[in-house]
């Protein structure tokens, strides 16, 4: 039998070939794209690429951008966690879409010791965070308030030079002094005055130094939780017994941080001048209500933790790491100890009107930044919407690691980015104040830290000091040690002992 198709049929097959090409094509548009997500190493099931990371993450995640690129994604058990290498990564997170990556993960250990996340550098970005922020930029932190505190700086850095002058030729626990040095300074500053331990007076004795505490303090705040990044696994904190360590310290800074705020009640009820501190600023703003809002009794006493936080151990590690850097490039410190010591005569202490005139100092100072960023890993983030960065899909509610270490040795911002060179920065070009993104150990965008005017004035004084007053050098037998000691701040492992000899010119 023979069979054939009717010619009307022929006629239909161009339509009916066009209606299922639309449809495809519908089809294809109409299904959401497809994702383009940042490289990622291979993890393994339930813990993700965890076991990539060792004891020093700054130097893992280094090592794995080096393989797979200056954007990359890593899953941390479930969480994914965007890791950030390079100075173009840094730009278009903390610039062009700063305020899609402005908020900050949720951390069980900063809820339980700093009041519920009711600081600035912890809490979710909001406006509870806009008015603390303000609070710190216009009241706490401006450049009439940093002024105001410069007869305390010079005091104490005064004081450590003394301290020091009385050891003669025996050997000085340098890094000792300059903790002793950071946190008196911003004791004084925040507090009033100096305390030798919390619960105690000024001077020696307390429950407990003061510097113990600050360093249980930090300790915590650095602490890797599992169970941030895999709820399931909270059990793991409360079994080791870390949540446990965390609750009891909030405790003994909240009595003792109440007792403070007490003490400047009752200040206040006396009147008479004297010096603002922070804790008189921040009862003020409290009692006018200057930013608009209630603030909270614990809102005061998360803010003066934050800048204990800030101000204490990232600025000691700086002048650690400063001094450290110097011994090992003798002609560097004998540039600077040129410098210094031609600025004011022999016998008269630096001060900050000094400063300005020593453009060698800052650039020492930038060049230790570079090299030794205090907070290596700058504090995380998180993306508040979908959005693409440097070309590649990242999902809201990613966490991000901003790598300032790795930032800071990029061979593509920085010739021969190992050697100590604070040449590099004479023409004053690149600061660290979060314009110029291969050079950010404080942040960067809103999130940057807003203490970073207070810290530099800190440093810089208490180098110009140390340089012009002594010639140092190791103690016989000792070879200089650069090893370093995780945590959130990266210190030298090993204290930095010296024999300072005073200068006779």
């Amino acid at each position: 039998m023979h069979f054939s198709l009717h010619p009307f049929i022929f006629s239909l097959l161009p339509l009916f070939f066009f209606l299922v090409f639309l449809l495809k094509w519908l089809s294809i548009t109409a299904r959401p794209p497809r994702k383009n997500p940042p490289p990622s190493p291979q993890k393994l099931p339930v813990i993700g690429n965890l076991h990539q990371i060792g004891s020093f993450p700054h130097l893992s995640l280094h090592s794995l951008s080096q393989a797979h690129g200056p954007l990359m994604l890593l899953h941390f058990a479930a969480a994914p966690v965007l890791i950030a290498s390079s100075s173009a990564a840094a730009r278009d997170i903390m610039k062009i879409h700063d305020l899609i990556f402005s908020n900050r993960p949720k951390s069980t250990i900063c809820e339980k010791i700093m009041y519920g996340a009711k600081d600035v550098a912890f809490s979710p970005y909001g406006e509870y965070w806009r008015q603390m922020k303000s609070i710190c930029v216009l009241q706490l932190l401006s450049n009439k308030r940093v002024q105001s505190f410069r007869d305390v700086r010079e005091e104490e850095t005064a004081h450590m030079i003394e301290k020091i002058s009385g050891y003669g030729s025996y050997v000085v626990n340098l890094s000792e002094l300059i903790v002793e040095l950071t946190g008196d300074v911003v004791c004084r500053v925040a507090l009033g005055r100096k305390y030798g331990g919390v619960g105690g007076g000024e001077g020696g004795g307390g429950r407990r130094g003061f510097k113990e505490v600050l360093g249980k303090f930090v300790e915590l705040l650095g602490y890797f939780d599992i169970g941030d990044f895999a709820p399931w696994l909270k059990w793991v904190n409360r079994v080791n017994g870390v949540y446990g360590r965390a609750e009891r310290l909030a405790k003994e800074l909240d009595e003792f941080l109440e007792g403070v705020v007490e003490e400047h009640e009752g200040r206040e009820r006396k009147g008479g001048e004297r010096e603002l501190d922070f804790v008189d600023v921040l009862l003020e703003v409290q009692r006018e209500n200057v930013a608009g809002m209630p603030i909270h009794r614990d809102s005061v006493k998360a803010l003066i933790l934050d800048v204990f936080a800030a101000g204490t151990d990232t600025t000691s590690t700086a002048l650690e790491w400063s001094m450290t850097e110097l011994l090992k490039h003798p002609q560097a410190m004998k540039k600077l100890q040129a410098e210094v010591r031609r600025t004011t005569q022999h016998n008269q202490p630096i001060t900050e009107d000094d400063l300005d005139q020593m453009p060698y100092l800052k650039a020492v100072i930038k060049e230790t930044l570079r090299l030794h960023p205090p907070i290596p890993l700058l504090v995380p983030r998180e993306s508040t919407k979908d959005v693409q960065v440097m070309g590649y899909d990242v999902a809201a509610g990613t966490r991000v690691v901003v790598n300032a270490w790795s930032i800071g040795r990029d061979p593509a911002s920085w010739a021969e980015p190992e050697e100590f060179r604070p040449e590099r920065f004479s023409n004053g070009l690149v600061d660290f104040r979060g314009q110029d993104f291969e050079l950010i150990p404080f942040g960067a965008g809103r999130r940057g830290c807003p203490g970073i005017q207070f810290a530099a004035a800190v440093d810089e004084l208490a180098i110009a000091n140390l340089v012009h007053k002594f010639d140092f050098a190791l103690p016989n037998g000792v070879e200089l040690d650069v090893k370093e000691v995780a945590g959130l701040t990266v210190h030298k492992k090993l204290p930095l002992l010296l024999v300072a000899t005073p200068w006779s010119c």
